[in-house]
């Protein structure tokens, strides 16, 4: 019996082309309306465009391939219909690239300029016929043709006033391709064009010419260079004092930043060294958030995690008493969702001198100036052959660490109109030549959670292009080699847009089961929803302590009570949450279902596991400490928890162990007992 290949036949590519043809229709008839539509439904056609172009092609590539031999039966005139396809995929490309051309020209937007990259406000940048993406939304492409006829004679002035200026070069450049100019750090260059696409045109005091990337310059002030030379000789860094065009960015003056940037200029000349060799991108940096969570507990989750006080710091603020319930009142905040991490993709691998310990995104609050909340760690998997697309777990379950849960829960309860949440993606490495470790990023993307009017942003999927450098620079590419090849064809600009590094997330409404879960957590606080349910316990058994058990509201005593006095800990140990978590599963499902609805049963029950698990592991003096990916230590901590977990399993329980000759326990402290709430509280949370 001869077997039917609809995919190999002239017939299904005829019944394909159909398809695509209607396909098109139907995106040009949606674009008679498009002078009406927001610039949103105009990208959104247009991507349609690059999607059925992408189909078109690989329709056009199957029939190239046909022949005659592949057809199950015989197709009279099998040529001339084979070249009418062809003809009239041809056309459907063509109309693909009127539309799409018009659609450029209308938003007055180059392809390669599509991303907040290139948004940096200096018209010294712009070409008559470019705008940026986000500005052009913001717009609504409303401005007055007077304006914009203003716009392009300060926009000419500005190019003819680029030409001869001098820039001081704030790091090594080595040429990556024919045509770049090498240069040092500390040397001052002259520009002689500045172009759209970052690359500028410059001349060294030598008289050698050639393209160098903006983001390595800073204007020079002849009357302050003895200055500059001084704190460039001493490795400081001056972070976003103006963009390459010159353009202001608010200085960072909170505390927090003046450390971060400290440690930060301690590690440029590494970043320097790696970038030179090729080794690293030229945007990638030290990684701002990881630093953060260096400085001390203020970013971390177990500091959140603690109970806020009212100002007059007389009452607690999120942890309140329900005299019905008999439980901790439910916290509505501002925001609450979850937010799933599904994959990253176009990352560019650095090279083979260092070796990648971790690959991960961190994730907090950000108003545009300072962090609002702890900075939450998710790390991703990635396959050899695939090294540019990282990935995420979400729904993270039985024995898969909560490390891999691409499942997140955001709450806050901020009233800054700016807020958003500030991704930084990040690799932990290892120099070959000299052990030297470090944490890069490698490349930054803060998602704004609410518009213009206040309305919070749709839940939905978001592709979100990244932008290089730290968090606080503004108009620096990951990749420049990449972007500044944006040219040709639409299509060709298309492919470039397409090899942009990009992180694709989900936002995701909550619905009332949920809803009601996260308000029983603190006001602000990103987490792992593998863990939810134990750090609900945890507030839970807060509120009987603090609360309902204590003798007096103004008693200020040490309260013993192992369970607080160490949880947050494990915030901070995530093998151990998720052997916690793997022993309340085993217990929980043991139980009865009316034991499931006994609030005050399942507390209980907790307890005991808690005791019988956590507790123990916490204080061994078997189990390494953790160190943040360190591959040995992570698989040694490994197995002393499996094992630790057998044991507990086959003598039901760990006091055996505990009791046994051979244990070895480490010497008693009384904070491994008591809960000092007064020293424990957020005193100051916003």
């Amino acid at each position: 019996m001869l077997i039917r290949r609809p995919r190999d036949s002239l017939q299904a590519l005829q019944r394909r082309t159909r398809e695509l043809k209607q396909q098109v229709d139907s995106v040009f008839s949606e674009s008679q309306l498009k002078g009406a539509l927001e610039a949103s439904k105009r990208r959104d056609i247009y991507q349609r465009c690059i999607q059925l172009k992408q189909a078109i092609d690989e329709n056009k590539n199957a029939l190239q391939k046909l022949s005659k031999a592949d057809e199950p039966a015989p197709v009279g005139n099998y040529n001339q219909k084979k070249e009418e396809q062809n003809r009239l995929l041809d056309k459907l490309t063509h109309q693909l690239q009127e539309l799409a051309g018009s659609i450029s020209r209308e938003n007055k937007t180059e392809i390669g300029t599509l991303t907040k990259k290139e948004e940096d406000g200096d018209s010294a940048e712009e070409d008559e016929e470019d705008d940026d993406e986000e500005e052009s939304e913001e717009s609504g492409g409303e401005e007055e043709e007077t304006e914009e006829e203003e716009e392009e004679k300060q926009e000419s002035k500005s190019h003819q006033q680029a030409t001869g200026e001098e820039y001081i070069a704030l790091g090594d450049f080595t040429a990556q391709q024919v045509g770049d100019l090498t240069f040092k750090k500390g040397e001052i260059l002259h520009i002689i064009e500045k172009k759209p696409d970052g690359w500028w045109m410059a001349k060294d005091a030598k008289g050698n010419k050639g393209l160098i990337p903006r983001t390595y310059l800073e204007p020079y002030d002849k009357e302050e260079s003895q200055e500059s030379s001084e704190e460039s000789s001493e490795g400081d860094v001056k972070v976003g004092d103006e963009t390459a065009e010159g353009a202001e960015v608010k200085q960072r003056t909170d505390s927090h930043w003046s450390a971060v940037r400290k440690a930060i200029s301690e590690q440029v000349n590494t970043v320097d060294v790696l970038t030179t060799m090729g080794t690293i991108p030229a945007g990638f940096r030290p990684s701002t958030l990881f630093q953060l969570l260096e400085e001390g507990t203020q970013f971390r989750a177990s500091y959140f995690l603690q109970p806020a006080l009212t100002p007059s710091q007389l009452a607690f603020r999120d942890l309140m008493w329900d005299a019905k319930t008999g439980t901790i009142k439910s916290r509505p905040s501002r925001v609450s969702f979850i937010l799933t991490l599904w994959s990253c993709k176009m990352i560019p691998p650095p090279g083979t001198s260092i070796q990648v310990l971790s690959r991960h995104v961190r994730l907090c609050l950000f108003d545009g100036n300072k962090v609002l909340s702890n900075v939450h760690t998710v790390r991703a998997t990635w396959q050899p052959k695939q090294p540019k697309t990282w990935t995420f777990s979400p729904q993270v379950t039985g024995i898969l660490p909560c490390l891999l849960d691409g499942d997140c829960f955001i709450r806050s309860n901020s009233s800054s109109p700016d807020l958003g949440i500030l991704f930084e993606l990040g690799i932990s490495y290892i120099r070959n030549s000299t052990g030297e470790r470090g944490e890069l990023s490698c490349g930054w993307v803060f998602l704004k959670l609410f518009d213009a009017s206040g309305i919070p942003i749709p839940a939905k999927t978001y592709e979100l292009l990244l932008n290089g450098g730290t968090p606080y620079e503004k108009g620096v590419e990951v990749d420049p080699a990449v972007s500044r090849r944006a040219h040709g064809s639409v299509f060709q600009q298309i492919m470039i847009m397409r090899r942009q590094p990009q992180l694709l997330v989900k936002l995701r409404s909550l619905n009332r089961g949920s809803r009601n879960i996260l308000s029983l957590l603190p006001e602000t606080l990103i987490g792992s929803m593998s863990c939810i349910h134990l750090l609900i316990f945890y507030r839970q058994i807060l509120g009987d302590v603090l609360l309902k058990d204590r003798p007096s509201m103004q008693s200020a005593d040490l309260i013993s009570n192992p369970v607080l006095a160490t949880f947050p800990k494990l915030l901070e140990e995530p093998d151990v949450m998720d052997a916690l978590r793997s022993s309340w599963a085993e217990k929980e499902s043991t139980l009865k279902r009316s034991e499931k609805r006994d609030r005050e049963f399942l507390k209980a029950a907790f307890l005991l596991v808690y005791h019988d698990c956590a507790l123990p592991l916490l204080h061994s003096t078997v189990l390494p400490p953790f160190r943040w990916a360190e591959e040995e230590t992570e698989a040694a901590r490994w197995k002393v928890i499996a094992d630790f977990l057998k044991q507990n399993r086959d003598n039901e329980g760990a006091l055996q162990a505990l009791l046994s000759p051979d244990a070895i326990h480490e010497p008693f402290d009384i904070s491994e007992q008591t809960y000092d709430f007064l020293g424990e509280i957020r005193k100051n949370a916003a």
